[in-house]
Parts: C-alpha cells; structure tokens; sequence
C-alpha cells in the first residue's frame, strides 16, 4: 500500500456521490470528547476534525466503557455547509496504482468567504478561508491522505484571495489540532466558543413575562437592526453577506424583545434539514425515565410534567445566531427571546434541541438557558496566516496574536 499514490482532484457529484456518502457513514462524528475507543493521538492523518464536529475513530486500542455522547449527522446536500459562498469546493482523494481499483478513502470541503476581523481594522473585511468536513478512511489513515487533502484546499482557497485560513475541532481530537497546529501547517489555537443546547419540551411552551413584548422583524428590517447594533468593527467573522442569510428560506426569523430602554435580539435558523443529532451511550435507566415522562405528560398534560422529545433517535436542531443584548433588563429579554425560540421549535416534531453557539465570555452567553447534556465547551477554532503578501499593507499584523478587544464572535449557523 505503501507505492501506492495518492490523487487529490474536485468531486464528481454525479459519480462520486456514493462513495463520499459511503466515507461520511464510516466516520462517526460526534459533538463530545468520550469515544467508544481509545484515540492512539497519531499525529499525521487519523483524523475527521472539522467546524464542531469531532470525529470517533476506531484504533486497534482496547474499548474502554464511556459516558453519553451527542452525536451529529450531515444530511441532504453534501455541500450544504460551503454552497453559500461564492467560491466552495469538494475535494475527494483516491488512492490506488490501478485506474479501474482506485477507491475515494478521503474528503474535505473549503469555502472563501469575506468577513469582518473586528476592532479598528484599516480594512474591516478580509477573505477567509473555511476547511469543513475532512475525513479520512479509517482503513487508509497514517499514509498522508489528511495531509494531501488540506494542503490541496489551502492552495485552492489561497488562489482565490484567502488571506487567512480556519478550521476548527474539539480540544479532546489530539489527532485533529496535531495536523493542523503542526509543523506542515501552523495553525495557531484562536478562538474557544461554547455550545449552548437546550432540549424542546415535548408538551408544553415556556412561559415568557406579559411585560417583555416580542416583535418579528421582516428581514430588511432585521438588516438595518444588525447594522447598527453589530458593526463590523465590534464583530469578528461577521458575514458581509448578513443581508443574505437573514433572507434565507431556513432563517424561520429574526425576534426582539423591548422593555423600556433595554432590548434584545436574535435570529433562528432551522437546521433539521441539513443536521441530524442522536444521543449515544445513555443509560437504560435515563431511557425509561425520559420515555415514563413523556407518556405521563401525554395522558395527563395538566400536571405540566417536564417531558422532552425522544432524543435516542435522529433528531434535529433550531440553531439561534446573531444574539445581542442592551440595558440592566438585557439579559431576562433574551432569555425570553430564548423561550420563544423554544416554542417557536415546539411546532415542529422534527426539532428536538434549541442551540447557539457563543464566545464563554460573550455577556450573551450567561443569559441563554441550557442542559449540561446538550452544551460543549471544548470548541476550538484555529487560524493561520495563509497569503503573507495578500492585503493592502495597511493590515499584514498576525490576527490571531490579537486579543480583538471589544469584538464579539459571530457564528454563521450556515457552516454549522
């Protein structure tokens, strides 16, 4: 196997489309750090990091017995996460020395996006470069593959005007930050947001104050709102196509809330059409208690028993973005915002889980309700200078040695 070379070239939906969906199902993905096998940290290429994801890989180290794990599931359109940019990519790798024998064993998705990097910036927008959705073969792992495939989509996003390059991972994938923070490739550890989730009662809605009064803003509207309460000076990663995505058919609206002079708002995105989610490793026990809830709260829905929606099968997500908040009754309006986001969810069976994903030091993020199963805090995002010459001049600093005081982390729910 070893002679055998390596042919990294863009996808051919029509006839790969198989066997990438193939490679996607033998790499199990999850959102928590227990696996159901050992990790043996190789640091080449065992590894499917990618944007929140964190890959399970099966080694030849004995199991050890693990906790509850959430899971997630890309569906639909394989290119969903990078198809809204303007400039998106697939890239499959074959491997094999005979023409009519080689096998599709790995794939990564890029994008190049322009994006506000925060702060007083002589340029406020830059292109940056997105590396989503690498996996790699469990049975050709260690020959270079994951290597081959991230150094082809650096220099596809880098001909494209890229200044700078992302990818992200969970602290726990040693193999993931190994390859990309090593030697090969540099990137350096950035930024840490938070995974907030909360599960949708299967019953009932989630009270919000009379007083706090909830307004849907039509998405014009919501643009102007964002433009002036999100600059992109106070932003990193804003999309300079936010107009876009408060349009998109799956943004289901953008809410705020007001109370005297305090405000606060949001958007909410309908993801259970791209993402599916599954809770693994739960204990029969749980299982029971949660199915006996449901059925109590089903056959007696006065006593408002807290049931949840069956989350040990497939389920979806409703994901809020775009989450701000001002004045002293900042914080309870977005937890309000919050609950309507939660029963907004509860009109459909398919949406099990309310999420946002947030800076831990974001004012923000203390605000939105969450269940310790469904929040991950292990979230790392990487960065790399990728064109050294790229820019004005006026912008060649290194952005990932600034702390971006001030600025808050904006989460496009598209590359979710």
């Amino acid at each position: 196997m070893e002679t055998m070379k390596v042919l990294v070239r863009e996808v051919d939906m029509e006839k790969d489309l198989p066997a990438v969906e193939e490679l996607e199902r033998r790499c199990q993905v999850g959102l928590s750090g227990d696996m159901a096998a050992v990790h043996d940290h190789a640091v080449d290429d065992d590894v499917d990091g990618d944007g929140k994801n964190t890959s399970k890989k099966k080694t030849k180290t004995k199991k050890k017995k693990t906790g509850m794990s959430l899971c997630v599931e890309q569906i639909g359109d394989p290119l969903a996460r990078v198809r809204h940019a303007p400039d998106h990519v697939m890239l499959v790798a074959e491997y094999g020395d005979d023409e009519e024998k080689k096998n599709i064993v790995g794939v990564i998705k890029a994008c190049v996006k322009t994006v506000s990097r925060g702060g007083k910036q002589h340029k406020p927008f830059v292109k940056v470069a997105y590396l989503l959705g690498l996996r790699v073969s469990p049975s050709h792992r260690r020959l270079g593959i994951g290597t081959a495939l991230v150094r082809r989509a650096e220099e596809w996003c880098s001909a494209r005007g890229a200044e700078h390059a992302t990818m992200a991972t969970t602290a726990s994938n040693a193999a993931s930050l190994a390859l990309f923070t090593g030697r090969n490739f540099g990137y350096a550890p950035f930024r840490h947001p938070e995974f907030i989730g909360r599960p949708v009662h299967a019953g009932h809605r989630l009270p919000i104050p009379s007083r706090h009064r909830v307004f849907h803003l039509p998405p014009e509207l919501a643009a102007a709102a964002y433009s002036r309460i999100l600059p992109p000076h106070a932003a990193e990663f804003l999309p300079s196509d936010l107009p876009s995505l408060l349009s998109h058919k799956l943004t289901l609206g953008t809410f705020v809330a007001v109370l005297g002079e305090s405000f606060a708002i949001l958007s909410v995105w309908d993801s259970t059409r791209s993402m599916s989610m599954r809770v693994d490793g739960a204990p029969a026990m749980l299982r029971a208690a949660l199915a006996a809830a449901r059925a109590i709260d089903r056959g007696a829905p006065w006593l408002r028993v807290p049931s949840i929606r069956d989350i040990f099968r497939p389920f979806g997500a409703y994901l809020m973005y775009g989450l701000r908040m001002y004045g002293p009754d900042g914080p309870a309006l977005l937890r309000s915002l919050c609950h309507h986001a939660h029963n907004v969810a509860r009109r459909n069976p398919a949406c099990a889980v309310v999420a946002a994903d947030l800076s831990p030091d974001d004012p923000a993020a203390a605000a939105v309700p969450r269940w310790r199963r469904f929040s991950c805090d292990e979230d790392v995002w990487c960065i790399k200078r990728l064109n050294a010459g790229a820019g004005d001049g006026g912008d060649g600093d290194d952005w990932e040695a600034e702390a971006a005081a001030g600025s808050v982390l904006f989460v496009d729910p598209r590359e979710f």
